[in-house]
């Protein structure tokens, strides 16, 4: 009998990858990594795990290596750790669709894809949401702005990791950062649009889904405006049971408009005055690093249930226990060179996980979005009061130095 292989369509290296490799060994399966350039992956070294090197954006070929690998081993599952960009999910879900094996609908992931058609068909489906604008040129956007009113979010229509949203408050933060956006220093996937939306101001949410089913809700905050980069994040959100209800609801209300309900989802949420209204429809998993924190939570190892959907497996998304988890990523406060960081907070009682993503005499140039985290810490107690306190005694222990870059003239 071959062996059973498991294929994973790469994401971002920060993303989900080595959570799934090795949660697809304990699954008994083989994981094989697909990747563009397998050596920006830590974990295919240090699990031993098999990569091989393929164009992930070309369909055909990821086909046509796929079915070399059919000839050694059972394919029993294809899916992505695609972190925050959703578009590697449009090519899961049509290999999944080639090979007759369980997985998204393409079709839906492509329309979740595009922020402006995702808007849209929540509006028709009645979902609250902030007002928005689409917006092909300086002249657009300044015209949307003004019939929303400032402040006014400002983001490309198709783009993940809060790359290139921006908060604007007043009309020279607006013309800046449309100039930014439209003057060759955005990378655009496809020809520029751009996304103006009314900033729903209140406590921010995300619902975290399996299939149908809401394992539970986050809380989170951000770092200084005008960008979006997380700073914290508890789990499960301390809510009302009207509150969780209310935003279950509305999350179950996404999934049937956009045809989503395979697989994961995490929708964002802010809690305005009209209640939560929807920031964002993500049609994959969270980023890390909150599966991790479910797992502490509830004891449901996210990773390893979307696996068994994936093959087709009975899976499980009942509750083991109930604690808090609480996770602090780590943003440094200065572009310059990354002397050192030390990462004693493991051995503070309580800590669960602390990784670094960066090495000393690193280049640090802060962007506004997720590639400005150099690392993660993720602590659990029973109670919200003790973890909270283990999070502070982690984050108190943590410590970096970074020399700012030369300027000219020095």
């Amino acid at each position: 009998m071959a062996r059973r292989a498991f294929i994973l369509i790469e994401g971002h290296p920060r993303g989900n990858g080595l959570l799934y490799v090795q949660a697809s060994k304990r699954l008994g399966l083989i994981p094989i990594t697909l990747s563009a350039d397998p050596a920006q992956y830590d974990y295919v070294a240090a699990e031993r795990s098999e990569a091989i090197r393929v164009d992930t954006d070309d369909l055909d070929a990821l086909i046509r290596e796929c079915c070399q690998i059919g000839a050694t081993y059972d394919i029993a599952g294809i899916t992505g750790f695609v972190g925050d960009d959703e578009s590697a999910y449009v090519i899961v879900g049509k290999l999944c669709r080639h090979f007759d094996l369980p997985g998204p609908d393409p079709a839906s992931i492509e329309r979740c894809c595009d922020k402006f058609v995702q808007r849209q068909l929540l509006e028709e489906g009645g979902v609250p949401m902030p007002a928005y604008r689409l917006a092909a040129n300086a002249a657009d956007v300044e015209s949307s702005a003004a019939e929303i009113g400032l402040p006014v979010i400002v983001k490309p229509a198709v783009g993940g990791g809060s790359m290139g949203v921006r908060l604007c408050r007043n009309v020279d933060e607006l013309a800046e950062h449309t100039s930014y956006l439209l003057g060759g220093k955005h990378v655009w996937r496809s020809s520029p649009r751009i996304l103006v939306e009314e900033f729903a101001q209140g406590p921010y949410y995300c619902a975290e889904i399996m299939s149908n089913e809401v394992v539970g809700i986050y809380a989170g905050d951000f770092g200084p405006p005008p960008h979006f980069v997380f700073r914290e994040s508890i789990f499960p959100a301390q809510l009302t049971d009207e509150e969780h209800k209310r935003i279950s609801d509305v999350s179950l209300s996404c999934l049937q408009t956009l045809g989503l309900g395979w697989g994961p989802t995490c929708i964002e949420f802010r809690w305005t005055k009209r209640g939560p209204v929807v920031i964002e429809v993500n049609p994959r998993l969270g980023g890390a690093p909150g599966p991790r924190m479910v797992q502490l939570a509830y004891g449901i190892d996210l990773v390893a249930e979307h696996i068994k959907l994936a093959i087709g497996e009975e899976w499980d998304l009942r509750k083991k226990h109930s604690h808090i988890a609480a996770a602090r990523l780590l943003v440094p406060d200065r572009d310059g060179t990354l002397d050192w960081i030390d990462g004693r907070s493991q051995a503070v009682s309580g800590v669960a996980e602390i990784k670094l993503y960066v090495e000393p005499k690193t280049p640090i140039i802060r962007k506004g979005d997720y590639r400005d985290y150099i690392g993660h810490v993720v602590v659990a107690s029973p109670s919200v009061a003790q973890t909270e306190a283990i999070l502070q005694r982690a984050i108190d222990s943590l410590d970096w130095s970074i020399t700012p870059f030369s300027t000219l003239g020095e």
